[in-house]
């Protein structure tokens, strides 16, 4: 069948639902059909998944003209998605086009939710089509005799692959497919992206930078502008002094007109306990939302989460406070508005929730942003700029991630074993392993039979064995299960599962939250209260509860810094406030007594000038820098400055930072125009003084357990008997005390500070943003009192001190004596 047959029978398809195919759609079948590899960039709710379900279904058709009557069972085509909740939508838009061509294909999912009677099913008789994640892709290359299963599979597709990129789970992905490359002889590849700033290295890291596919393959870009309008929400009464206490509640009545005013809308929020917070403040203020309003956050059980996807397509609730849980595409029609609740931190996530309202190709998508303190307003101003330029982020990919390459290489070994001479070149062929040395290679081959030099007289770390022909094998049964246990590389606290007495699964918590409860504690989670019994097993018991708590669970990763992107849109909105008002943002006017305010006692920073403000309050002498580059950024630059003022002048500070600047607290006073005149914000010798400065052993150390735990040298435990977060710890720092003792040329070891350094710290951002400053005028003012500027940074300093309650009245009285 030609070609232009092909096209026809998906056009009257299209037809038949009252759709036209979009440019890009037709441009990625007929590159699919032409063999080429490709990554599409097309925005959520465009229509994407047909724009490649379609080819890889006619191709079928292409190559069996007699599809109708005959049909060979086997796997023809994987979906690789990173959330298991996009898996349902996924299949349901393969199976509307597989049954109405009536192609005989079928489709399966497997997930970590996959029943076992289901897998066991599927390993007998796969599906055609198989909609899977990054790892259970590697659980099947962990089991027996795998390229069979592979061998005419014609097509893989890496969905949302952006939110992968640039993550360990990005480096699986690139090994999976250096290795289905080779065991599919006839493989397309193809990736779909949102938008990001670096496209193009997007596609050389899917394809492998020196691969022939990458030579055959095409961007696909989806040309819809998609028209988004931000409303900020401006409070009536605007603050002089902020602080980010009281997560927006005090907007919380602005909000309801909203929800009264649409059909369905989702609140997001930054994090999970500010999620449970909103919930519980709007139903506590508004009952009659009780039944038609929910939540939806990652550590909610499945069940329930999979009920409010559902409910939200059928419109039966009005409202869902959530969090990322719903960033991606999950594939619901009606939204029709969204609320940010506090800045975003990053252009490409706000655009993406954005774009859950008006979820269809051709709709305006309508996000209103609620600022949780008056600084945020210059987040709010700097969205709408983002959104108008498209100016989007890029996403950094992993370097010699050797953690992930041992756990691949074990699970190769597990399966049918590999000849290190026929992996190695497929490795050099990814983006990530492109550097890799033959000694580095030798290395990771002599820790997978031995465990590494220092380990070697202890036989749990021999995994893997050398048989007759060279090939590396895993003979052990015990080894074989446990890694399969252990295979993916997102390593979080350990979590506990909540459960009623009687059994009933509510969710998962932080073991870090529930070790600080005693029992009869109440806490709030999942929208009820909870009263805390005991530990038991890897579970927490408890029992509803009439009392009101104000003790919310936090989860690790509540604390996004700002992108890049983001400071810099940041920095150019907050320069506008020294500009003529017609020049400004309804935001930026908005914010006029605050500035006045600052005006008093310092200034607003114009581009070429940097401030610094100092003061001296009951708590100490307050020194104060405003690089406005997020908190990632400033918790490296405090160490680096502090340490080098140290080499100056004696001194003790205790350090505080947020995303506008950070501070430097000490018991006297430090001399600034030392800090000027010896040019301490200089790039120069910038690594060894933050290697000195920060406790970098420290932070290598909690780098290497997530290490530990990927390469397989610590095993988490069983399902339901996992091993306690402090028992990982322990082991995990003994193996980092041993290679920091008597082996630190060991290259998992020295990852660790790698990753510290670059991912953690960002020191090549960092070096950016200190040469930035190098070329600006620094402008130092003595102040007599905390300024609206500062004010965030010191309130930032005193939580971690007080409680909620405790915290608002010191900040009420902070506030009365300031504005007097």
């Amino acid at each position: 069948m030609k070609d232009s047959e092909l096209f026809h029978i998906a056009e009257s398809w299209f037809s038949q639902q009252d759709w036209k195919p979009f440019p890009f759609q037709k441009e990625t079948w007929k590159a699919f059909l032409e063999g080429k590899h490709g990554l599409l960039n097309a925005p959520t709710g465009s229509g994407k998944t047909y724009a490649l379900w379609f080819p890889i279904v006619l191709n079928h058709i292409k190559n069996h003209p007699d599809y109708k009557t005959k049909h060979k069972k086997g796997l023809k085509a994987i979906w690789i998605t990173p959330l298991r909740a996009l898996s349902q939508e996924i299949k349901q838009s393969a199976e509307r086009i597989t049954q109405d061509l009536d192609t005989q294909m079928t489709v399966g999912i497997r997930t970590g939710d996959t029943s076992t009677k289901e897998r066991a099913k599927q390993r007998t008789a796969m599906p055609d089509l198989l909609i899977t994640t990054p790892e259970s892709l590697q659980l099947l290359l962990s089991s027996k005799g795998y390229a069979k299963l592979f061998k005419d599979c014609s097509a893989i597709v890496v969905d949302e692959w952006h939110e992968l990129l640039g993550t360990k789970r990005g480096v699986q992905m690139e090994l999976g497919l250096s290795r289905l490359k080779t065991v599919c002889k006839n493989l397309r590849i193809w990736g779909i992206s949102a938008t990001i700033g670096n496209l193009e290295q997007a596609r050389e890291v899917l394809l492998g930078p020196t691969s022939p596919a990458l030579e055959n393959s095409v961007l696909v870009k989806a040309n819809l502008n998609k028209k988004i309008t931000v409303k900020s929400i401006i409070p009536e009464q605007m603050e002089t002094f902020p602080w980010r206490g009281h997560l927006g509640l005090h907007l919380l009545d602005e909000v309801v007109p909203i929800i009264h005013n649409s059909k369905t809308t989702l609140l997001f929020t930054n994090t999970r306990s500010q999620c449970e917070i909103w919930f519980q403040k709007i139903l506590e203020k508004y009952p009659e939302f009780a039944g038609e309003m929910a939540m939806h956050h990652g550590s909610i059980n499945k069940d329930t989460r999979l009920w409010v996807e559902q409910a939200i397509r059928n419109e039966s609730l009005k409202a869902v406070v959530c969090t990322s849980s719903l960033d991606l595409g999950v594939d619901f029609a009606p939204v029709e508005t969204v609320v940010q609740i506090g800045g975003p931190k990053g252009v490409a996530r706000f655009l993406q929730r954005a774009g859950r309202s008006g979820h269809r190709p051709g709709k305006e998508s309508v996000i209103y942003f609620l600022p949780t303190h008056a600084m945020e307003l210059i987040e709010a101003s700097a969205m709408q700029k983002a959104v108008l330029n498209s100016a989007v982020e890029d996403r950094i990919p992993y370097l010699n991630s050797f953690d992930v390459l041992i756990q691949y290489l074990t699970t190769l070994a597990v399966s049918d074993g590999f000849l290190p001479e026929e992996i190695y070149p497929e490795i050099k062929q990814t983006f990530c392993y492109q550097a890799l040395t033959e000694e580095q290679w030798q290395w990771l081959l002599n820790f997978l039979v031995m465990g590494s030099q220092s380990l070697k007289s202890y036989d749990e770390y021999k995994k893997v064995e050398v048989v007759e022909d060279g090939r590396f094998k895993v003979n052990s049964r015990t080894v074989a299960m446990r890694h399969r246990f252990q295979i993916g590389t997102i390593v979080g606290d350990a979590s506990l599962s909540v459960r009623y007495q009687k059994g009933g699964y509510i969710g998962t918590i932080e073991e870090s939250f529930i070790s600080k409860l005693t029992p009869g504690d109440v806490f709030t989670f999942a929208g009820r209260n909870l009263e805390f019994i005991r530990i038991k097993g890897m579970s927490a018991q408890v029992r509803n509860s009439s009392k009101r708590s104000n003790k919310i669970p936090s989860w690790m990763g509540g604390r996004l810094s700002f992108s890049a992107k983001m400071s810099e849109l940041l920095r150019e909105e907050l320069y506008t406030a020294e500009l003529p008002i017609s020049k400004q943002g309804p935001e930026i006017r908005a914010l006029a007594p605050m500035f006045a305010k600052q005006r008093q006692e310092s200034i607003v920073p114009l581009p070429h000038q940097f401030l610094i403000e100092t003061f001296k309050s009951s708590d100490g002498y307050h020194h104060i820098f405003y690089p406005f580059e997020g908190r990632a950024i400033h918790e490296g630059m405090s160490s680096l400055l502090a340490y080098r003022i140290s080499l100056l002048t004696p001194i003790t500070c205790s350090l505080a930072f947020n995303d506008y600047g950070f501070e430097l607290l000490s018991d006297k006073e430090i001399n600034i125009q030392d800090i000027l005149d010896n040019s301490l914000f200089t790039a120069d010798y910038m690594l060894s003084d933050l290697q000195k400065s920060l406790n970098s052993n420290e932070m290598a150390r909690r780098k290497f357990r997530d290490i530990a735990v990927i390469s397989g040298m610590v095993f988490t435990g069983y399902p339901e008997k996992g091993v306690k977060m402090k028992h990982l710890q322990s082991s995990s720092q003994l193996l980092f005390d041993v290679f920091k003792d008597f082996e630190d040329d060991n290259l998992l070891y020295q990852q660790a500070f790698t990753e510290t350094f670059e991912h953690q710290l960002e020191e090549g951002r960092l070096r950016l943003a200190l040469e930035r400053i190098a070329q600006q005028d620094m402008v130092w003012k003595k102040c007599s009192q905390a300024t609206p500027f500062s004010f965030p940074i010191i309130t930032d300093r005193l939580r971690e001190k007080l409680s909620n309650e405790k915290l608002a009245d010191r900040i009420k009285r902070m506030t009365a004596k300031l504005t007097r």
